[in-house]
């Protein structure tokens, strides 16, 4: 597959933990704009809570320079026009490959489908939903996001404990910089 068709534009939906207060609008407002029901399971973004940093993350994918998801062994997995991962559910088989290659727990499947952030046809609703500015969609502006170096970590874990360990590992970062700024 040509590079550039399979990293699509750069980091397109951009999270700044510092600003998630852990409502879970963002959660509400994706399940009911593609399903027309409110819940965390049917959403394509999931706010985790990290106790032991006190920090909340959403975690949703980030288009990724890696692009594992598209590791699909019958091709049901493309890029889109936006960036934006695009599922064909008449040529998944629903194996988990890609449940299983993605290194932070984006991608999931539930009640026989695959759940990724689709873009919303290019306006996000967890954007709009986001009141504190901890989700901006930003297409084509920033660097591209590597993921590799989670990979080894999380190659056994399923979705729900990738994304615990995304949000420690942003939330550690985070009490550091949080830490250094007072002394």
């Amino acid at each position: 597959m040509d590079a550039a068709i399979r990293r699509g534009n750069a980091c397109m939906i951009h999270v700044d933990i510092s600003k998630c207060t852990g409502c879970r609008s963002c959660e509400t407002a994706c399940s009911f704009f593609h399903t027309g029901r409110v819940s965390n399971h049917l959403a394509r973004i999931k706010v985790m809570h990290h106790y032991e940093t006190g920090i909340d993350g959403p975690v949703v994918c980030v288009q990724c320079r890696e692009r594992y998801c598209l590791e699909c062994p019958v091709n049901a997995i493309t890029v889109g026009v936006n960036g934006e991962i695009v599922v064909a559910p008449t040529i998944c088989n629903l194996c988990g490959s890609c449940e299983r290659q993605c290194p932070i727990g984006a991608i999931e499947l539930h009640s026989s489908l695959v759940y990724v952030c689709d873009l919303c046809g290019g306006r996000p609703k967890c954007v709009d939903a986001c009141t504190e500015g901890a989700i901006v969609y930003a297409p084509g502006i920033g660097t591209e996001t590597t993921l590799a170096s989670l990979k080894p970590a999380t190659e056994k874990m399923n979705p729900s404990e990738k994304r615990r360990f995304y949000v420690e590992q942003l939330g550690s970062q985070l009490r550091s910089t949080w830490r250094e700024g007072r002394g």
